[in-house]
Protein backbone atom coordinates (compact mmCIF):
# COMPACT_ATOMS: atom_id res chain seq x y z
CA UNK A 1 0.00 0.00 0.00
CA UNK A 2 2.52 2.44 0.58
CA UNK A 3 4.55 1.21 -2.30
CA UNK A 4 1.25 2.49 -4.22
CA UNK A 5 1.38 5.72 -2.60
CA UNK A 6 4.73 6.54 -3.01
CA UNK A 7 4.85 5.61 -6.67
CA UNK A 8 1.43 7.44 -7.58
CA UNK A 9 2.98 10.38 -5.48
CA UNK A 10 5.99 10.47 -7.68
CA UNK A 11 4.00 10.04 -11.04
CA UNK A 12 2.03 13.05 -10.13
CA UNK A 13 4.72 15.42 -8.98
CA UNK A 14 6.63 14.34 -12.09
CA UNK A 15 3.32 15.58 -14.21
CA UNK A 16 2.34 18.60 -12.16
CA UNK A 17 5.81 20.25 -11.69
CA UNK A 18 8.78 18.67 -13.76
CA UNK A 19 6.48 17.93 -17.20
CA UNK A 20 6.45 21.47 -17.86
CA UNK A 21 10.33 21.89 -18.63
CA UNK A 22 10.87 19.36 -21.13
CA UNK A 23 9.78 20.50 -24.63
CA UNK A 24 6.46 19.72 -26.40
CA UNK A 25 8.18 17.52 -28.21
CA UNK A 26 9.70 15.36 -25.77
CA UNK A 27 8.44 11.27 -26.41
CA UNK A 28 8.36 12.12 -22.03
CA UNK A 29 4.99 13.89 -22.63
CA UNK A 30 3.44 11.02 -24.20
CA UNK A 31 3.25 9.35 -20.83
CA UNK A 32 1.20 11.76 -19.20
CA UNK A 33 -2.25 13.01 -19.82
CA UNK A 34 -2.69 16.56 -20.56
CA UNK A 35 -1.91 18.99 -17.47
CA UNK A 36 -5.84 20.20 -16.93
CA UNK A 37 -6.45 16.57 -15.67
CA UNK A 38 -3.93 16.95 -13.01
CA UNK A 39 -5.84 19.46 -11.78
CA UNK A 40 -9.90 18.19 -12.47
CA UNK A 41 -8.44 14.28 -10.62
CA UNK A 42 -7.82 15.97 -7.62
CA UNK A 43 -10.51 18.13 -7.85
CA UNK A 44 -12.58 15.47 -8.20
CA UNK A 45 -10.89 13.38 -5.48
CA UNK A 46 -11.35 16.93 -3.19
CA UNK A 47 -15.21 16.78 -3.37
CA UNK A 48 -15.65 13.54 -3.40
CA UNK A 49 -13.74 13.41 0.16
CA UNK A 50 -15.34 16.53 1.78
CA UNK A 51 -19.06 14.77 0.21
CA UNK A 52 -17.99 11.55 2.03
CA UNK A 53 -17.03 13.30 5.45
CA UNK A 54 -20.10 15.55 5.23
CA UNK A 55 -22.88 12.51 4.47
CA UNK A 56 -20.64 10.70 7.39
CA UNK A 57 -21.62 13.45 9.85
CA UNK A 58 -25.53 14.20 8.81
CA UNK A 59 -25.70 10.41 9.30
CA UNK A 60 -24.30 10.40 12.93
CA UNK A 61 -26.45 13.60 13.65
CA UNK A 62 -29.30 12.30 12.90
CA UNK A 63 -28.69 8.43 14.37
CA UNK A 64 -27.60 10.52 17.73
CA UNK A 65 -31.11 12.45 17.63
CA UNK A 66 -32.88 9.57 17.32
CA UNK A 67 -31.42 7.60 20.34
CA UNK A 68 -31.47 10.93 22.00
CA UNK A 69 -35.10 10.93 21.78
CA UNK A 70 -35.56 7.19 22.92
CA UNK A 71 -33.36 7.77 25.85
CA UNK A 72 -35.88 10.77 26.85
CA UNK A 73 -39.07 8.98 25.97
CA UNK A 74 -38.20 5.84 28.44
CA UNK A 75 -37.09 8.47 31.15
CA UNK A 76 -40.65 9.33 30.54
CA UNK A 77 -42.35 6.40 30.78
CA UNK A 78 -40.24 4.99 33.84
Amino acid sequence: MLLCAAVTFLYYTFWTLLLPFFDEDSPIHDWFPAREWALRIVSFIVVLGISAIGLFLGVRIVVDGKTSEQRQMRKKAS
